[in-house]
């Protein structure tokens, strides 16, 4: 997905740090779970010669509840400046990591690119909303919407204690006429608050681009808000339940759901990218796969997104300094140079580029990060059997030539295996 906000990291000087740690806090020890971890890595990173001062600054994102329900990870970028990249991330690592080294590990900057989306949360009730943005483009806090009608109590059902209990049958008609008008009114207020509310819900998309909106609170009001909007944003509105402004909400519960409908829209996203990458190979144009087909494309700019199997996305031992352990990358590495652009499997291919300096080894999974956020390519972690991935890579492509990489698909394992 989209990977713009990593682009500062490419070409910043260093050094950096880099934690990958299991953020995960169990009922009986709490924060003292990832307490123990966090002090692990911090020895790990001060004999690679990391300062106290950005060890003290990792240290305070580190410790610091995510609250994610469930296992999550925990991926943390630092410098002498202060915490550049602070990301929850679903997986949690089996093997907390930490590394200071010249480049920072954009391997697990991706991974959290992965994984953001950019939602508009809209808490409603029947006087207003409360509006915040979170993901990459998040505000600081939520923005309150009041509702211009104010009138939206309903009469107590079952007669009134005003205006008199002794006046028989016209009273009683009178009141029931009151009651029934101050219903109405009621009614109306509720329709043309929802419909206010709906108002801005549509304005802030149409500022803000977010990529779901996830609606909750009262349940009569959430339908009315969701019915008056307009049909593109109403597409993009999922409906949370349990969530609310006020106080009374079961707060783990509705993180769980609220959790629950960002992996949903995750998963619908990133399927739209492994269908195109699907038909590409089915019509063997528009897409590669393969690591030399993979550098070739990304060294020409071609790359719309950059697909990577779970294995290597979330290989904790493929940071920078490191070979890897488990992955179809392992031990594998490529050749880089200043231009983020600058990637071939040899240093000959880009000295015969023109590049001459700063040319460097990097493992191979990061180069190609790098290479693709450079040229503001997206990034999608395929899961296990969803793409057919020779070297655990791929891409789909902006644009095709002559000159681009040919895919046959390999329909059969024994195919792939040759292809290899």
């Amino acid at each position: 997905m989209k990977t713009d906000w990593i682009k500062p990291l490419i070409g910043r000087p260093g050094p950096f740090a880099t934690v990958y740690l299991d953020a995960t806090r169990s009922a009986e020890a709490g924060d003292k779970d990832v307490a123990g971890r966090w002090k692990a890595v911090r020895r790990t990173l001060t004999q690679q010669g990391a300062p106290p001062d950005v060890l003290d600054a990792v240290e305070d994102a580190a410790l610091r509840p995510l609250r994610k329900p469930g296992a999550h990870g925990h991926v943390i970028i630092a410098d002498a400046s202060g915490v550049l990249v602070d990301k929850a991330l679903r997986t949690a690592p089996a093997v907390a990591t930490g590394v200071w080294h010249a480049v920072p590990a954009l391997l697990q900057a991706a991974l959290a690119a992965d994984e953001e989306v950019t939602a508009l949360k809209v808490a409603v009730d029947r006087t207003g909303a409360d509006l915040r943005l979170v993901g990459v483009r998040c505000w600081d806090a939520p923005r309150t919407f009041e509702a211009p009608h104010d009138d939206v109590s309903k009469a107590a059902t079952g007669g009134s204690s005003r205006g008199g209990g002794t006046g028989g049958g016209g009273a009683g008609g009178g009141d029931r006429g009151g009651s029934a008008a101050v219903e109405a009114r009621a009614e109306d207020s509720l329709a043309r608050n929802a419909e206010a509310v709906a108002r801005e819900v549509e304005r802030t998309v149409a500022e803000e681009r977010p990529e779901i909106v996830l609606l909750f609170g009262d349940a009569r009001t959430v339908r009315a808000v969701r019915a008056s909007l307009v049909r593109p944003v109403a597409e993009l509105t999922v409906e949370v339940a349990g969530g609310g402004r006020g106080a009374g909400v079961r707060e783990a519960a509705f993180l769980e759901n609220l959790e629950g409908a960002l992996d949903s829209y995750r998963e619908r996203r990133r399927e739209l990218v492994l269908a195109e990458l699907r038909r590409g190979q089915g019509r063997e144009q528009g897409t590669v796969t393969g690591l030399d087909d993979v550098v070739a494309v990304l060294a020409r700019g071609q790359v719309k997104e950059l697909v990577l199997s779970e294995d290597v996305g979330y290989d904790g031992a493929l940071v920078v300094g490191a070979d890897g352990a488990r992955g179809p990358l392992s031990g594998r590495t490529l050749w880089v140079g200043p231009d983020p652009m600058a990637i071939a499997s040899a240093r000959a291919s880009l000295e015969d580029a023109g590049y001459t300096d700063g040319l460097e080894t990097l493992p191979a999974a990061i180069a190609l990060v790098r290479a693709a956020v450079g040229q503001d390519a997206g990034l999608t972690v395929a899961p296990e059997g969803a793409a057919d991935l020779i070297d655990g890579v791929g891409a789909t492509l902006r644009w095709s030539d002559g000159a681009t990489p040919h895919e046959v698909a390999a329909t059969m394992s024994r195919d792939q295996d040759l292809l290899r």
